[in-house]
This record gives C-alpha cells, structure tokens and sequence, in this order.
C-alpha cells in the first residue's frame, strides 16, 4: 500500500497560483447532479460543433471522481488505466465507471469505483460538487463528481483495471501555458477533432479527462454575478 506521489515538481513561474480550493468550494457549493444537453465531447475534444450526430442516443450513467488532494500546494490524483482494457487502455483517466442500479447516485457510484480501482478509502473523502456530464461517443454520460481528499490516505490499485496513479499541482494543469492544442482523426467516428492536451512528465492528459478539468476552471474563472 502507498500514497500517491506528487511527482516532485512545483508548478512553473506562469502558473495562477490562486486560492483555488476556495474558490471551487464557492462555486461548486450547492451543486447537484446535471446533464446539459449542449455540453458534451467527442474524445479529446474542445471544439464539438457539428460533432453531435457522433454520439450515442442513449449513453449509459457513468460517474468519476475528480479527487483534489489537500496537500500544501493542491493537487489532482489520476489514474493510469491498465494497458488490457477494452475502453480508454492506457489512457489518463479519474477513478469511475457505471453506476449501477445498487448505488444511491453518481457520488456513492464514484466513491464506490475509487474504493474498488485505487482502494481509497472514502473516511479521507468530502464531496464538495458536481461538473456537468460529459457524453462520450464509446457510449457513456460521465457525471464528475468532485471532492476535497485529506492527505494521509494509502492506494491499493486493482492491477487489472489500474496500472499507476500519479498527482498533478492544479495551479499546473490550471496554466493555459501548458495546454497544447492538438487535431486528431477519431478512430471510432473518423472525423477530424481539435482538442487541447496537458503533458505532464512523460504523460499526456486528454480526452474526456482533460475536457472535465478545463470544465472546472472555466467554472472557477468565469465572471461572477455581482
């Protein structure tokens, strides 16, 4: 069993630095579970303009847990998903999957997924909010759910679903200078698809994961009403 390492690197001199877990316990509060029917990805994608007739007609409930580690400089814990998965092998990814008909809602079925993937004991878990779903053309409605996690807390990964975890600064993945805009030929509707990646040591975060955080900070950095 271990805790999930930081990586060891500070965030570069362009990133916010703000109080961001203020301000996502600000905005996030009260927040309930919803499905926007005009926010919605293909994989990896920012732009989704004519994308929509890609999608499924009736996606399955899935839920993840965005995990915000309340270390001295906020981070973001990810898995890596095993390489022998039928879905999203290998790729960056938040603990989740289905919710199924026993869970109470997306929270207990992101709480329940973090426990049996990465073993994450939810006594170290307060869940704050919810993001709007994310629809995926591999056929799921993703509800993020996203929670503060005390440090302290030991992993014990599912080796056949979870391959490494690793965590993330915020201030870092909150840095539009590290965000690269990339285009891609989807492999499963064959379109070409714009869409914004995050390298982070040796790793590159896109796809649905990507388009969650980027969710979260336009969240954290719009105008607020007066």
């Amino acid at each position: 069993m271990r805790e999930a390492s930081t990586g060891e690197r500070e965030a570069p001199e362009s990133a916010v630095n703000r109080d961001w877990a203020g301000i996502i316990r600000r905005r996030l509060h009260g927040s309930t579970p919803h499905h926007d029917p005009d926010h919605w990805l293909t994989p990896g994608s920012f732009d989704s303009s004519g994308r929509r007739h890609f999608l499924p007609r009736a996606p399955v409930p899935a839920a993840v847990l965005v995990p915000l580690v309340e270390r001295r400089e906020l981070t973001v814990l990810f898995t890596q998903r095993a390489t022998q998965l039928r879905n999203h092998a290998g790729q960056i990814s938040f603990p989740g999957g289905r919710i199924e008909l026993a869970d109470a809602g997306p929270a207990a079925a992101a709480l329940r997924e973090a426990r049996e993937e990465i073993g994450l004991d939810e006594r170290f878990v307060s869940v704050i909010g919810y993001l709007p779903d994310h629809v995926v053309i591999t056929g799921f409605r993703i509800t993020p759910v996203v929670a503060f996690v005390q440090p302290g807390f030991e992993l014990l990964l599912a080796s056949e679903e979870v391959e490494d975890t690793f965590e993330v600064p915020l201030d870092y993945l909150f840095d539009p200078g590290n965000h690269r805009l990339q285009r891609r030929r989807s492999t499963v509707s064959g379109a070409e698809v714009e869409f914004r990646e995050i390298p982070f040591d040796g790793r590159t975060i896109w796809g649905a994961t990507a388009g969650m955080l980027l969710t979260l900070y336009r969240i954290c950095t719009a105008p607020q009403p007066p």
